[in-house]
């Protein structure tokens, strides 16, 4: 578990931007069940959510088509939450940072941990706004 004054900053990167922080097995379960389309991002403390993850998640929202919902886990703190948006994930296996887009419930579009890392901020937004031209 990281102390929460080190995790703040990464936390509101995305929260102050329309971002809501799951943190139950439940909450995360009434996010993905929505209708309509749910952008999932699963936060960590490395450097690339930092350098091209938590950038790239924000630039894709300067689009026509969004998503309706977006929520956010933090991975190494909100274990239980993390662990249920994971399952619903599968067949792609555990990442962080990952994102993940659901349309009504169903997974359509995943960025794991090897898309992102050593990729720039605006390749991970523009593959994002592909994924929310086509699903949203």
């Amino acid at each position: 578990m990281y102390p929460a004054d080190l995790i703040k900053p990464m936390r509101e990167d995305l929260t102050t931007i329309g971002f809501e922080e799951l943190h139950t097995e439940k909450s995360v379960e009434v996010a993905i069940a929505k209708e309509g389309t749910t952008l999932v991002v699963v936060n960590s403390v490395c450097g690339c959510a930092a350098a091209n993850a938590r950038p790239g998640a924000k630039a894709s929202l300067e689009n026509d088509k969004k998503p309706d919902h977006l929520v956010t886990v933090f991975a190494g703190v909100d274990r239980e939450a993390t662990d249920k948006a994971r399952g619903f994930m599968v067949p792609f296996p555990p990442s962080s940072p990952s994102m993940a887009l659901f349309k009504n419930g169903e997974l359509v579009h995943m960025l794991e941990r090897h898309h992102i890392e050593g990729r720039p901020a605006e390749m991970i937004a523009d593959n994002l706004k592909d994924a929310y031209n086509e699903h949203c």
